[in-house]
């Protein structure tokens, strides 16, 4: 059996038996990978209003289901004070859409640098985590580690009038 060598036999051990290169090499891994996420989401709050169709889930197991055509979209209201509204429409044409009336209110929290959609309805409680929003793209994760690709909603447009 072929032996690997010793990686630690390049580095300095200290007179108090520290391996001051393995002590380095942690303290970047561990600096890096803090700053890599902590990623500011303030940016993120005014990108969320609006409305919204599914582009595509990634499912916590991996797999992926990709959405071609939505019969609902979803319209997030939200005010100054960070509480909103979400609610599914069905839309129309020349920007109509149609609704139950139903509706969850959310409210937008910052905690720990990261940003939060917590939900409630008659019925039940839950947060979804917000990894990212833009003009163009929101993209959630929820409690049970689904992750949901948004695409910004584009009205259908006819010129009826011809």
């Amino acid at each position: 059996m072929k032996q690997f060598p010793n990686l630690l036999k390049w580095s300095f051990i200290g007179q108090n038996g520290i391996n001051f290169k393995l002590i380095t090499y942690l303290f970047v891994v561990i600096a890096a990978s803090i700053f890599s996420c902590s990623k500011n989401p303030k940016p993120f709050i005014k990108h969320i209003e609006g409305y919204w169709e599914i582009q595509e889930v990634t499912m916590a197991d991996g797999s992926k289901k990709e959405y071609k055509f939505n019969e609902t979209i979803d319209y997030i209201g939200i005010k100054d004070s960070l509480k909103g509204f979400r609610k599914k429409l069905k839309p129309g044409i020349n920007d109509t859409y149609y609704t139950s009336g139903d509706a969850e209110d959310i409210q937008l929290k910052i905690e720990d640098n990261i940003l939060y959609i917590y939900y409630t309805t008659p019925y039940t409680n839950w947060k979804e985590t917000v990894l990212n929003a833009n003009e163009e793209q929101l993209k959630i994760i929820t409690e049970d580690q689904n992750i949901y690709l948004y695409k910004r909603y584009t009205p259908i447009k006819l010129n009826l009038e011809e």
